[in-house]
């Protein structure tokens, strides 16, 4: 073998994913086609879940220290969902997807991980053992492993003929790096009376201190074929169109075309090949959801790599990938297309979608409503399936950042390891064969036994016995 896992694609999922692996121990190699990384924007914001993990891996700190980069209000449909902290802890930051690609670059070099670029992926051959990945300059890598983070046009996907259903893209939009003069918008989303309409994104600022904006521009006649190119005098006569003279366009950094195309694989395993971000789940780009979730994938596969890597893998280990993120991008799928509709993005102004769109956003000033979608914009709303734990209301969940005096629950899981909470001291013996995998902490702390797997998520919790849990995620002791 060359390397334990192959990585194809360097974007947010990729890096999350090479990272992951390092803190794991296991040889990784990232490749991509492009000569160099992008700068285009394209992502503009971290959801509070994905904030969590970066920060139960120390990153969170360093990344919000490389500018300026905004508390943001989420929204669905473009209804704002105010910030509830007593729900979510780590509020919406916007931190543009070219900010995230850079910082993990940088991170990924300093530990000895380089990607190597102008690597074009054109065939790819598996067997009992492992999958070997040959590139148009004619060279070939072997690995345990591969996985594919190479976007919505996965040539990985491609290779293995995965299945892609879903709905192809009917309409287009726009979306732009600008930055605007005159007043501010005093709201995220706006209409005009003739169905045109505009969405504004903060993107903190360029080195001169000035403020960008996340632009995407919708409405009649709008959608033109991705091929076309986004001019100025399209922008300018967009935001003519909805804010007047208010609003003008100092100066366009980029633009392009998406569609509102929603597809997902159907299985993001294939033998030792895995499917991440985009490669797996493709959809209109509303909350950052498309990135923050490929990182997510990232998050929840790499301790399973690991620990197949290392031989400790239970059986079924890497098969709970697909258990566990299939339903989850699934979920973004469909709010994504609830959103969609009360958008109106085609710009029909159709009495029907202004009805229940009316009646939608007198309902999500509700409390409990804001709550509920404010989960599921941020991620926090995710609960995997546990099979064989107990029902305990934490099973399945993010664990929360609890303070266990010296340590915060956050910093324990800095090294990619379980975590065991054992405030009473009562299960020393119980987990100790796996103290090459778990550490136990918590001795006298206020809290509630728990085992917390590497991804931040409660396996069990209670007060019986946790050694059928540490078998089931940590495989048989040593």
């Amino acid at each position: 073998m060359d390397t334990d896992v192959l990585i194809v694609g360097a974007g947010p999922t990729g890096m999350t994913l090479a990272n992951e692996l390092l803190l794991a121990g296991v040889s990784t190699v990232l490749v991509d086609r492009l000569a160099q990384r992008s700068d285009l924007s394209r992502a503009g914001g971290v959801q509070s879940r994905t904030l969590e993990a970066l920060d139960q891996r120390g990153l969170l700190e360093p990344l919000l220290a490389t500018g300026d980069h905004p508390v943001a209000t989420g929204h669905f449909a473009g209804i704002p969902l105010p910030l509830q902290a007593e729900r979510h802890c780590l509020p919406w930051r916007s931190v543009p997807q070219v900010v995230i690609e850079g910082f993990f670059e940088r991170h990924l070099a300093a530990h000895g991980l380089h990607a190597r670029r102008g690597h074009e992926l054109v065939g790819l051959a598996q067997d009992d053992d492992g999958v070997t990945a040959a590139f148009a300059d004619g060279t070939a890598l072997r690995s345990r492993y591969l996985v594919a983070a190479d976007g919505a046009h996965s040539t990985v996907r491609s290779l293995l003929r995965a299945e892609f259903p879903g709905e192809p893209g009917t309409l287009t939009i726009v979306a732009a790096d600008v930055r605007l003069g005159g007043s501010d918008p005093s709201t995220a989303h706006t209409w005009s009376e003739d169905g045109h309409w505009a969405a504004l994104f903060p993107l903190g600022t360029d080195p001169r201190g000035r403020q960008l904006r996340r632009l995407v521009l919708g409405g009649p006649g709008r959608s033109l074929p991705r091929e076309v190119p986004v001019t100025e005098d399209e922008i300018r006569d967009g935001l003519r169109t909805v804010f007047g003279t208010r609003v003008e366009l100092l100066e366009l950094r980029y633009a392009r075309r998406i569609t509102n195309a929603s597809r997902q694989v159907e299985q993001y395993r294939h033998g030792r090949v895995f499917l991440a971000g985009d490669a797996a789940h493709v959809h209109l780009p509303l909350g950052a959801q498309g990135m923050n979730t490929g990182m997510q994938d990232a998050f929840n596969l790499g301790w399973k790599l690991g620990a197949a890597a290392h031989g400790w893998a239970p059986g079924n280990l890497l098969d709970t990938y697909h258990a566990e993120r299939h339903p989850a991008g699934a979920a973004v799928l469909r709010n994504v297309r609830a959103q969609s509709l009360l958008m109106d993005w085609a710009g029909t102004r159709d009495p029907e979608v202004l009805a229940a769109r009316e009646i939608f956003t007198a309902m999500a000033q509700l409390p409990q409503a804001q709550g509920y979608l404010g989960d599921l914009m941020s991620g926090m709303a995710v609960r995997y399936p546990m099979p064989g734990t107990t029902s305990h209301q934490l099973v399945g969940r993010p664990v929360p950042d609890l303070d266990l005096g010296p340590d915060r629950v956050h910093e324990l899981l800095r090294f990619g390891r379980g975590v065991l909470l054992d405030p009473a001291d009562r299960f020393a013996d119980a987990a100790g064969p796996w103290a090459d995998r778990v550490d136990r902490a918590g001795k006298g702390a206020g809290v509630e036994p728990m085992l917390i797997r590497p991804d931040g998520y409660v396996c069990w919790a209670g007060a019986d016995d946790p050694e059928a849990a540490l078998r089931h995620w940590f495989g048989e002791p040593r």
